[in-house]
């Protein structure tokens, strides 16, 4: 698997391959698209979805108010029906605590659920320099996995893939004949997967709830993977952030009913795993050796921000990347994260350190990702109030020389619109300049240097204003 790339010079190089790749961006559009469209329709048929956003985002909110309890809560029923659990400060910690444990069993062969808290503290990597085989069983990541990439989504890994791309990567790897069909594809997958599920000594999965009342761990998925990869293996370890955990069981209906519509477009998601500790005397099937790995690394520090803490809100459903002009354009890689988008954007410097403090900055402000988002996470106020935390660090960011030409640009015009007389007064004499390029109120083409601006995008046409008016204009929105 590729490392993450670091460091401004990396994103802004891989960000101008990116927007240059027209390939690239027809597959993630098609792929967005499809899933936007599916996603508008299964929310019109629930009327109660905006309640159940509140519903959610409120018992976030009381979550994390009492986090340290709830955790000992957790850990406390987990415990007692023999799971074995451990905090992990760091993704050092989370990961030597894996390796030590596998090399323990004399391990060899590990299945590997969905998991983005495996892919934050970069686990395989781990694993395989321990000499094990660590195979993963969610067809994106299979995929991905085949490719020594890592994944360019949160929740469809393989979204920059077309099915031409993959069918000419199993016929390479799989020795399969070359097919487009969908089905030949995942029947070639699911043969060779099978075999590994029955050979594993080790399975590990992500959490996407884990109830404290009852000491239950959810694992929502759809296609099977993750229910055997926490069943079949003898030896099984759960990860998970230490935000993921909720009270009481009677909560997690609200979640489920917003994380598939948001996450997938459907209306709930084809497996629900509830899973409470390793196989009990006299139980046929589960593992007989469960852990279960809590991992922090810099959370905390996010909790303890009053503007910060919001983000632990997240359900990592990926929908704010599907709206994401910035990630629609350069997709998930150029990120050099396994967090991509407005999401990754605000974590990936907490996790992984001021080489990706310049993230924040990659986003457009639109507000698109608020909206979607299916706990109302306030992204646009969060990459707003990093920036200004980054921006005060004792080492600075170190931009690129068009970098820091655009910041010094932005520091001009932010002393311009200080002065609104002169504001407007520019814009009355702009709509004087630009009143002959007008058609049907939108400027097509501007003039050398602002044309690169309208090559994507029409510029309405500029209004008069008399430039001494100080009253506020009453028709703005």
């Amino acid at each position: 698997m590729a490392p993450m790339e670091q460091g401004t010079g990396a994103f802004f190089d891989a960000t101008a391959r990116t927007v240059a790749d027209r390939d690239l961006r027809r597959k993630l559009e098609n792929a967005v698209g499809h899933h936007l469209e599916q996603m508008g329709k299964v929310r019109a048929q629930f009327p109660a979805y905006d309640a159940e956003r509140d519903a959610a985002r409120r018992i976030k909110h009381e979550a994390l108010g009492k986090l340290d309890s709830l955790l000992l809560e957790l850990k406390e029923q987990l415990e007692g029906r023999g799971c074995k659990v451990f905090f992990a400060a760091s993704a050092a910690e989370a990961r030597d605590y894996v390796v030590s444990l596998a090399r323990q069993h004399g391990v060899k062969r590990i299945v590997k659920g969905k998991s983005m808290v495996s892919e934050e503290i970069e686990l395989n990597a781990a694993l395989e320099a321990a000499a094990m085989e660590v195979v993963e069983t969610d067809l994106g990541e299979y995929i991905v996995q085949l490719r020594h990439e890592r994944p360019s989504h949160i929740v469809a890994p393989a979204i920059h893939l077309a099915k031409e791309d993959v069918a000419e990567l199993f016929h390479q790897k799989l020795g399969i004949p070359y097919t487009t069909e969908a089905e030949q594809l995942t029947a070639a997958a699911r043969a060779r997967l099978r075999a590994t599920f029955l050979a594993a000594e080790m399975g590990i999965t992500g959490v996407n709830f884990a109830v404290a009342e009852t000491g239950t761990l959810v694992l929502v998925e759809n296609e099977g993977n993750g229910r055997l990869s926490s069943t079949l293996p003898e030896l099984f370890v759960a990860l998970m952030g230490i935000e993921k955990v909720i009270p009481r069981l009677g909560d997690l209906s609200h979640f489920i009913e917003v994380l598939a519509r948001t996450g997938t477009g459907q209306k709930i998601t084809t497996y629900t795993n509830f899973i409470s500790g390793p196989r009990r005397p006299g139980e046929l099937d589960g593992p007989g050796e469960m852990h279960l790995v809590i991992v922090d690394n810099g959370r905390s520090a996010m909790l303890a921000d009053p503007v910060l803490r919001e983000a632990l809100y997240c359900l990592r459903c990926g929908a704010c990347l599907n709206v994401c002009p910035v990630y629609r354009r350069i997709g998930g890689h150029a990120y050099g994260s396994p967090y991509s988008g407005p999401i990754g954007s605000i974590v990936s410097p907490t996790f992984f350190g001021n080489d990706f403090g310049h993230l924040p900055f990659a986003s457009t402000l639109c507000g698109a990702c608020k909206e979607i988002c299916p706990v109302r996470i306030d992204i646009p106020r969060i990459l707003l109030h990093l920036r200004w935390r980054l921006s005060q660090a004792v080492r600075p960011v170190a931009w690129p020389p068009s970098a820091q030409r655009a910041r010094r640009g932005a520091r001009l015009l932010a002393r311009f619109f200080r002065h609104p007389r002169l504001v407007r007064a520019a814009g009355v004499l702009g709509a004087l300049v630009l009143r002959p390029l007008a058609r049907n109120g939108f400027i097509k083409r501007l003039p050398p240097p602002f044309n690169a601006w309208t090559q994507a995008r029409d510029l309405p046409a500029l209004r008069m204003r008399p430039w001494f008016a100080d009253t506020p204009r009453q028709d703005r929105d």
